[in-house]
């Protein structure tokens, strides 16, 4: 007569299994779903473009009204630089957002009117080169006006780009968070299989001759699970900096 081996399933663990698994499926979306770390760095790349070809263009336009030759077409391809980043930066293109989240929103549109000023200079600037292309009168009013309104306009540009890198910072401690939640909950499936398997061990033993094969079987489990208890914990002292 052949011994049935009867092992105690845990519910705990299975229900800790589902859980860890819900969550690494969670993360996953949250990545389809949010910035990754990539995206936050062109974003920031592309607001830091727009302060240096904001003061790249008022230079030129001096330049230009001094008749330096090619200033003028340096101007306004930079012009065309800065208005191309802050198109993509508040519609998006491609895989960029665009304006994606309400800090975002009150810069651009609210306490900031960081839109309306970057669109007003933009303006300037053009009117401003067409004055100087043409030589019409009342240009060096212009450019007088694009020079001020340069200096404002950059520490508009710094406050989006601290905007930028602030959700950027927000956004890598909320994977961190993920990150050791999801190893805490790797951590405690391994430790419900050790003591399935240390179960089976017992079990096994009292079965003698029959109950050999699953306790080599069940010291195998409690080898791999240690193994995995060991590389969570080391998966999560490095996300802590450790």
């Amino acid at each position: 007569m052949t011994n049935q081996l009867a092992l105690p399933v845990s519910n705990t663990g299975i229900d800790t299994v589902t859980t860890a698994t819900n969550m690494y499926e969670t993360a996953a979306a949250g990545a389809d779903t949010h910035l990754s770390g990539d995206i936050f760095g062109a974003l920031i790349n592309l607001s830091g473009r727009r302060r240096y070809a904001s003061q790249r263009v008022v230079l030129y336009a001096v330049l230009a009204s001094m008749a330096h030759e090619g200033a003028i077409a340096v101007a306004r391809e930079t012009l065309a630089l800065l208005e191309d980043a802050h198109t993509t930066l508040i519609e998006g293109r491609g895989n960029l957002p665009g304006v994606f989240c309400g800090q975002l929103r009150d810069a651009y549109f609210g306490t900031l009117q960081g839109d309306r000023v970057i669109r007003n200079f933009i303006e300037l600037a053009g009117s401003t080169l067409d004055g100087i292309a043409e030589n019409r009168a009342g240009t060096p009013l212009l450019l007088d006006e694009l020079v001020r309104n340069g200096t404002r306009l950059l520490s508009v540009l710094n406050g989006l780009t601290l905007v930028y890198e602030e959700q950027s910072k927000r956004h890598t401690q909320l994977q961190k968070r993920q990150l050791q939640a999801m190893l805490g909950n790797i951590k405690t499936v391994a430790r419900q299989a050790r003591i399935v398997a240390f179960n089976g061990q017992i079990v096994a033993a009292r079965a003698g001759q029959p109950g050999e094969q699953f306790a080599a079987l069940a010291r195998t489990m409690t080898s791999v699970t240690t193994e995995i208890d060991e590389l969570a914990r080391a998966a999560l002292s490095s996300s802590l900096g450790q």
